[in-house]
């Protein structure tokens, strides 16, 4: 550790420190050896550059690459600086340029210049040029061309094609990719300016050095031209070398299509994937032997190596793409075939239907932001209920009224709401001075009315809550959600919550499953926790309970008992009110009584078997009790023993679903208790 630790930063600071270093060479005299050492470096790295960008697949496997041009330009422009400084003071500058000068261009001037100007061609009018041009047009298209990828993203996540970590990876790579190609349009301009640059500096280091061999030194033209003018064309020389490589190399990088190979395999497999080009070539080159004059010898080579290697080539298989097509066809199944039906039949648990005009709230290039909020909605929900409910899919109809959409749960419609658009969803009472379609909030039914958004403002100042419509079909959802979160828990969903306790606590998994439960019997507890909006996220706690409880009884309404108990006032929490305040209705003792005696056991769980006047009375009571409370804003619960819960909660969630059922034991232990009246089997009492 500690050691690897070492090297991270060693390697941290080694591209700081030789940025400094590179501007410290600009200002401090450098030795000729040293300098010797250094640009052997310039020329080693830059053809280390360039085969990296011949051997990657796609431009983002170097994205360091328009930063590392920069780096090794402003490395080049400080040994030239280095150079010059040293030829001029001293006539001499290392054996590096010495030799470019004398004995690479054979110690003539003319013929120095004459290939420093060639390659200086190549690299600014040639390469650079074109790379330039292929990294504007690349930046361009690939900023136009996100849009359409993040939208592709996002269907893709929606049709449970791709997770929510493979969606966000594509995201980056989208967005990566557009950083990547809009530095190369930048870093391209390096390059064409450091052609520039090299061009001048040895422009300015030929007069230079004739200068100071002819003013300083005393020395005859000829003589300052041999001592001074061939080191400059060499020094000129030593750095246009690296910085061809390394405008080739952001040629290369470029130009690169997307590939499964490097470039040298995809160069000898696409040149070599058909035998008759290289055939013909080879016995162009052999027919050139036959005209007079020309040598015969060099297209004789050629030309027979071209037919060696075409006799030697396995010719490429012909792909027929209708014919490919017709077969992907047939491999298809026949829309009768049973893997079509079957297909057409499978029911997705959660679907979100909309209307034609209802597409610009799912389009994201303009501006819709319906997806994200589903998205969101299915995080809020895992982290308030601890269930992850599936994917949304979410799609148009056609066949929809104008401004509709409806939810389907598991291939059944749950609910349907309308979403004007231009509209914004007013919720309030006093809205009758503006104009709009009077309708009432979706989920709490309160009045509202949809206005035109122009008036948005007029409705908040008339007292409104105003809602956009992705707020409204998100909330419809997620309150659909809510209510049915027990129907979308199913078996795979279970096992993979148990997988998930097992890997952090792996003993209370291998205690009680499958030695004292089934997946069958947890998935029934965890529904009628669900069922009861009890949140199912302390999986550790319910798992332990429900192992001590089934050593005793498998019986699903005490295996539900015994985990609310485990966690205790954590499921009456969620009524506290924001001043510590849980609103409470109790049962009279003797009426509490009568409701323990009449409970029977069913198949179905415990019921009550009250008569018709008790229930009433029941009912009567708790109502009252429930519209006087919502009155004053607050959720009330009914607290009974929990003997009784059970059996009493499953019958008010027929008569007064909006009533929770709670025992004595899971009443909160922080919050203030106000009673609101005792429910007897004739009349509340307040």
């Amino acid at each position: 550790m500690g050691k690897g630790g070492g090297m991270s930063k060693v390697s941290k600071a080694a591209v700081p420190i030789g940025v400094v270093a590179i501007v410290l060479m600009l200002v401090v005299p450098l030795p000729a050896m040293l300098l010797d050492i250094l640009l052997g470096l310039n020329i080693t790295c830059a053809l280390l550059i360039l085969l990296v960008a011949m051997q990657i697949r796609r431009a983002l496997d170097f994205a360091v690459f328009p930063s590392l041009i920069l780096i090794a330009t402003l490395f080049r422009l400080a040994l030239n600086v280095s150079s010059t400084r040293l030829v001029l003071r001293d006539g001499y500058a290392g054996n590096v340029i010495d030799a470019f000068g004398h004995f690479v261009v054979g110690g003539s001037l003319v013929v120095g210049l004459v290939i420093f100007v060639i390659l200086t061609i190549i690299q600014f009018v040639v390469i650079t040029n074109g790379a330039g041009r292929v990294a504007e047009v690349g930046a361009r298209f690939t900023l136009d061309a996100m849009p359409g990828k993040q939208m592709a993203i996002d269907a893709d996540l929606n049709a449970g094609l791709i997770n929510e970590k493979q969606a966000r990876k594509r995201r980056f790579e989208v967005t990566a990719e557009a950083d990547f190609y809009g530095s190369m349009d930048g870093a391209s301009k390096f390059v064409k300016g450091d052609a520039i640059a090299a061009i001048i500096i040895t422009l300015i280091n030929l007069i230079g050095g004739f200068a100071v061999g002819i003013i300083q030194h005393g020395m005859a033209p000829a003589d300052a031209v041999s001592q001074y003018s061939l080191l400059s064309v060499g020094d000129g020389l030593v750095s246009q070398i690296p910085a061809l490589l390394l405008s080739t190399a952001t040629g290369i990088i470029v130009t690169r299509s997307a590939s499964d190979g490097d470039i040298g395999s995809d160069l000898l497999a696409q040149l070599g994937r058909y035998r008759q080009p290289v055939r013909i070539a080879g016995a162009a080159a052999l027919t050139l032997c036959l005209i007079p004059g020309l040598p015969k010898l060099p297209f004789l080579i050629v030309g027979g190596l071209f037919s060696l290697m075409a006799a030697r080539m396995k010719e490429a298989p012909e792909v027929d793409e209708e014919a490919e097509a017709l077969a992907a066809a047939e491999n298809e199944p026949k829309p009768d075939s049973p893997e079509a039906i079957a297909e057409k039949m499978r029911v997705d648990p959660l679907e979100l239907e909309v209307a034609f005009d209802l597409v610009d709230l799912v389009d994201t290039s303009r501006g819709g932001d319906l997806l994200d909020r589903v998205k969101a909605l299915r995080r809020k929900v895992a982290m308030d209920t601890g269930l992850v409910i599936p994917l949304v899919r979410t799609r148009d109809n056609l066949d929809l009224p104008a401004s509709q959409y409806v939810i389907w749960l598991n291939g059944v419609p749950a609910a349907k709401g309308i979403s004007p658009a231009g509209t914004v969803l007013a919720i309030g009472d006093a809205l009758d001075g503006l104009p709009g379609k009077v309708t009432r909030e979706p989920v709490f039914g309160l009045a509202a009315k949809w206005v035109p958004v122009e008036l948005q403002r007029q409705a908040e100042l008339a007292g409104a809550t105003v809602v956009d419509r992705s707020s409204v079909i998100t909330t419809h959802l997620a309150e659909v959600v809510r209510q049915h979160a027990s129907e979308l828990l199913g078996r795979e969903d279970v096992k993979l919550l148990v997988e998930m306790v097992r890997r952090s606590h792996p003993v209370v998994v291998e205690e009680l499953t499958p030695t004292l439960l089934t997946l069958g019997e947890i998935q029934r507890v965890l529904h009628g926790l669900l069922e009861e909006n009890v949140s199912i996220r302390d999986l550790v706690r319910i798992f332990e309970a429900l192992s001590v409880r089934a050593k005793a009884s498998t019986e699903t309404d005490g295996l539900i008992e015994a985990a609310r108990a485990a966690l205790g006032s954590a499921i009456s929490q969620q009524y506290v009110t924001p001043d510590e305040r849980l609103h409470v209705m109790t049962l009279d003792p003797g009426f509490e009584q009568r409701l323990l005696e009449s409970i029977r056991p069913t198949d179905a769980g415990q019921v009550l078997a009250l008569d018709t006047g008790a229930i009433d009375a029941l009912v009567s009571g708790c109502g009252g009790l429930l519209e006087e409370a919502e009155r004053s804003g607050f959720t009330p619960v009914l607290v009974c023993s929990p003997q009784v819960r059970a059996a009493l909660s499953r019958l008010m969630r027929q008569l007064l679903p909006r009533l929770p059922v709670i025992s004595y034991a899971e009443v909160s232990r922080t919050a203030q208790i106000e009673s609101l009246g005792v429910v007897s089997g004739a009349v509340a009492i307040r």
